[in-house]
């Protein structure tokens, strides 16, 4: 695991030490373990290094025996060890343990084609200087990301923006996509809000050559026929099993002190239960709190590190930890990043970081199992639309008009409602984005009022559920999450906060095998009624704790709604009026939104925290 960069010039210039140094060297916090760097005339690649496998000659970028190839590479390639053994039977000779000699020697047995042999996450950069060509590669699902630019006559990569923008890259802002980051919260791939910076998509590698950048696609998440979809119990749960097993035992090699996130969740506690089973040693388990007990889950996480007899870690996440949580996520996500469970990320990375280099985490079992509970928003969509009229239309207005008449958690529950039942009767597209924006969509667009130029969230959603399949919305659903929301926000925030802190994070869910098998999977099967992650609770889950197999899903979620009432936030709720001049969003509906919150009427905090990142991130770039 580590932070990559580099430069190729397309005119026929070398590469200057000066100009490389500075793109590897503040990528520092993912690779403290080493730093090395390759220039070749026209080519430069840098590398930081964390040490995870083959400590001792696994440094980079690696060179092939002839010299020829060379590479700097981020992630890991879990099955090494399997190709390993496969190359050498067709003539290959190692000289390191390492994953990264594994990439070479794949490269020059199979080519790009090499790509659909790895199982892992990764970003590299590979120079072929018999074809004078560069090959950059994205995982198949985007754990580790890869940003790129055209820029001075030149190739510019990096694990980060800030590496680019080191090279000299102008951070100019594509003001343009002020309404899609509102909506979402963050910038979709190939997008960021740098105007000459881009994001290598997911499946995707680029091929640099003669001045030329092409890219290609390798992997695509599947589609089938949804009338085809698996229906066998059975044979779902015993194939979903094995894949699930063998995918945290394949992701457990390490040369370094491992352990695993953990929270009161079914996904993470799962993967716990899987790795007691691979390890006669303690694992080593991290949980993070509030003081909010509707927001805190230490308790469950304990019963299951009780269960398992793991060797336990509790932080408590208080609201005087803000001003290092935004300072932590303004310097390393480097564009605006509003998913607000960004700040117990960073927490539990931290913490976990003092004890262990590896992590194993939960995160993915939602996207592949369909446990969200927006799916359950999407059958009961199906069963709503079929009320009569009346009743659709009657019920959230009853819920909404209740809700004045009280306060607390009851209040926000039938806001809550009343948001369903209403997104219920909507179009697929239209219900799509209510249920992604924090608050409602009409809020956001009076917000930002009729600027030219804008990106609107209903465009952007047409151009990517264009090559969609599906009909039914529960499928329309899992693609758009595969596509967009699992790639561009869940894993942005998983690798830049463990990587903050030097701390690699492995996610067992989201083996491309388990994700390919459960993609054809029913959705009765996934979701049995409106019970979810059947397949989970019928099979891994099956030896945790009841406690836990009751608990209603909380998520990731941060008090932010309660820290945002605070006297000690009120000056920077006031320093939110700024954007009215740097972004021309309206004043007065961000104060109303901001006293919305303050007043217990609406659960504004989400939405808050973006704008304030929005900000603050706008004074950095100035």
């Amino acid at each position: 695991m580590c932070g990559i960069a580099g430069i190729y010039h397309f005119a026929e210039r070398p590469v200057s030490a000066s100009l490389l140094n500075p793109m590897i060297r503040c990528l520092a916090h993912r690779g403290p373990d080493g730093e090395g760097t390759y220039i070749d005339n026209s080519i430069g690649l840098g590398h930081r290094r964390l040490a995870i496998i083959d400590l001792s000659t696994g440094q980079q970028p690696m060179l092939s025996e002839d010299k020829s190839l060379a590479i700097t590479f981020n992630g890991e390639i879990y099955n090494y060890i399997e190709l390993k053994d496969e190359l050498s039977k067709l003539g290959c000779r190692f000289h390191t343990e390492s994953d990264t000699e594994v990439i070479l020697h794949a490269y020059q047995m199979w080519g790009t084609e090499c790509q659909n042999h790895f199982n892992g996450m990764w970003a590299f950069a590979l120079w072929d200087a018999k074809k004078k060509q560069l090959f950059v590669s994205r995982d198949r699902i985007g754990e580790k990301p890869l940003f790129y630019a055209e820029y001075d006559k030149s190739f510019l990569f990096g694990s980060e923006i800030k590496s680019i923008l080191a090279y000299g890259v102008p951070a100019e802002v594509r003001i343009e996509l002020l309404e899609i980051y509102l909506m979402l919260g963050y910038i979709p791939a190939p997008h960021t809000f740098y105007r000459h910076i881009h994001k290598l998509r997911p499946g995707h590698h680029l091929l640099i050559k003669d001045g030329k950048v092409t890219e290609h696609q390798y992997w695509s998440f599947p589609q089938i026929d949804e009338n085809e979809m698996n229906t066998d119990r059975a044979a779902v749960h015993e194939e979903f099993s094995h894949l699930l097993s063998d995918s945290v035992r394949i992701r457990m090699r390490s040369h370094v002190p491992f352990g695993a996130f953990l929270s009161g969740g079914l996904d993470s506690a799962s993967i716990v239960s899987l790795m007691s089973q691979f390890t006669e040693q303690r694992i080593e388990t991290f949980t993070i709190g509030f003081k909010e007990k509707l927001f805190d889950e230490r308790g469950l996480a304990k019963l299951v590190a009780t269960a398992f007899q793991t060797n336990h870690h509790e932080h408590l996440v208080e609201p005087d930890t803000f001003e290092y949580s935004l300072k932590k996520i303004l310097y390393h996500y480097d564009e605006p990043f509003g998913d607000s469970s960004a700040i117990p990320t960073g927490h539990v990375s931290q913490h976990a970081s003092q004890h262990v280099k590896m992590v194993l985490t939960g995160d993915g079992g939602d996207e592949i199992l369909s446990g969200y509970t927006i799916y359950q928003g999407e059958k009961f969509s199906a069963h709503y639309q079929r009320l009569p009229y009346l009743i659709q239309n009657g019920i959230p207005k009853l819920a909404s008009s209740i809700a004045l008449s009280l306060r607390g958690n009851l209040r926000y529950q039938l806001n809550r409602v009343a948001k369903v039942c209403s997104a219920a009767t909507l179009p697929f597209s239209t219900r799509l984005i209510t249920k992604l924006a924090s608050i409602n969509p009409a809020t956001i667009k009076e917000l930002i009022g009729n600027q030219n130029h804008t990106w609107h969230i209903e465009d952007y959603i047409e151009d990517t559920m264009r090559d969609c399949r599906y009909k039914d919305p529960f499928y329309k659903l899992m693609y758009f999450q595969f596509k967009v929301s699992l790639p561009d926000d869940m894993l942005v925030k998983v690798d830049r906060m463990s990587m903050a802190h030097s701390l690699e994070a492995r996610v067992p869910f989201l083996d491309h095998r388990l994700v390919e098998f459960m993609a054809k999977v029913h959705k009765d099967v996934k979701m049995s009624g409106y019970t979810r992650k059947v397949i989970l609770r019928e099979t891994i889950a099956k030896s945790l704790p009841d406690e836990l197999l009751k608990a209603p899903k909380k998520g990731f979620v941060v008090p932010l709604r309660e820290w945002f009432k605070g006297e000690s936030f009120r000056s920077h709720l006031h320093d939110l009026l700024a954007l009215e001049e740097e972004f021309m969003i309206k004043r007065d509906t961000i104060e109303s939104i901001i006293q919305a919150n303050i007043d217990g009427k609406f659960d504004n905090g989400n939405f808050i925290w973006i704008l304030f990142l929005l900000r603050q991130w706008r004074l950095n770039v100035g």
